[in-house]
């Protein structure tokens, strides 16, 4: 399965404070946003999502579930490295 790699990986502070994690493909975003997001709702949380899904069916290109994912963080004020 391509994994939708990233040209850019993107590192954010997960819920335990002090901690991050670098996310440098769709797969793994996916599974972030599935399993360990801070929201459980919003319409960028819904995209990203919607992004993920068409990128690892091969619909689209990773950058895009990589701009969504980072408008998904911004929604749930998720604290991204620059």
């Amino acid at each position: 399965m391509d994994r939708g790699e990233w040209s850019l990986p993107v590192t954010f502070e997960t819920e335990r404070l002090g901690a991050y994690l670098t996310i440098s493909s769709t797969a793994e975003a996916a599974r972030v946003l599935l399993e360990h997001w801070p929201l459980d709702r919003g319409k960028a949380l819904k995209r990203a999502k919607a992004a993920c899904l068409l990128v690892l069916q091969g619909k689209a290109d990773a950058e895009i579930a990589r701009e969504a994912f980072m408008k998904a963080a911004a929604e749930a004020e998720v604290f991204v490295r620059p």
